[in-house]
């Protein structure tokens, strides 16, 4: 046994795939929506019918962590539900680029092991700024339905532009067949778009209506 298979060190123990551009990004393979409905990685584990449902990470980086460090755990499970997103770490403008890096790999590292394990896996597309462009496009595939948010991104007209101008360069770059949409849907975004709602939004309909 190679040492590298050894080692207990970032899951590369577990699988060391190829990669590809500067930093080794593992790609995803490209994957076609039907539609369901999503619930948070959160709810996934408690939930009593996976089979019509789809799993999103639109949710604070601490709420998956754990499957970053355990993904073995949870495969048994994310493999009961219909889709399954690329987990969304996070990509602060603000973060240190190398800090930025190791959230894209990590989300692609798993979002590679769970295909390998027959999972359905819808990638989730995220950017911080214009400096990313150089490497946050890639392992993600082309043709392909994606996933991206644009909660939190809404905020002032830096943080629009910023997103508008990230997502211009996706649609260009990756062509995907059709965009999942979590959060609010700007009127400059083109594409074949399919939104689905925050859970707060759910939340929100369901209060109303005990009423």
């Amino acid at each position: 046994m190679k040492y590298i298979n050894k080692r207990n060190y970032e899951n590369i123990n577990r699988w060391l795939f190829k990669g590809t551009g500067q930093y080794g990004i593992p790609e995803i393979a490209p994957v076609q929506y039907d539609s369901c409905e999503f619930i948070g990685f959160n709810y996934a584990m408690g939930d009593k019918h996976p089979a019509e449902k789809g799993v999103h990470f639109f949710l604070d980086d601490y709420q998956f962590d754990r499957l970053w460090k355990y993904p073995d755990r949870y495969i048994a499970v994310l493999k009961k539900f219909k889709y399954v997103m690329s987990p969304d770490f996070s990509l602060y403008a603000d973060f240190p680029k190398a800090l930025q890096l190791y959230n894209h790999y990590r989300k692609h590292w798993l979002g590679a092991y769970l295909q390998l394990h027959g999972i359905k896996v819808i990638p989730t597309i995220c950017w911080s700024d214009r400096n990313s462009y150089a490497w946050c496009f890639d392992g993600e595939p082309t043709g392909s339905c994606v996933a991206v948010s644009s909660v939190g991104c809404m905020m002032n007209k830096i943080f629009r532009t910023k997103f508008l101008e990230g997502y211009g360069e996706m649609l260009e770059r990756l062509k995907p067949t059709q965009v999942i949409f979590h959060g609010i849907i700007p009127e400059e975004c083109k594409g074949n778009i399919v939104r689905i709602a925050k859970f707060q939004d759910r939340l929100s309909k369901a209060v109303i209506s005990q009423w």
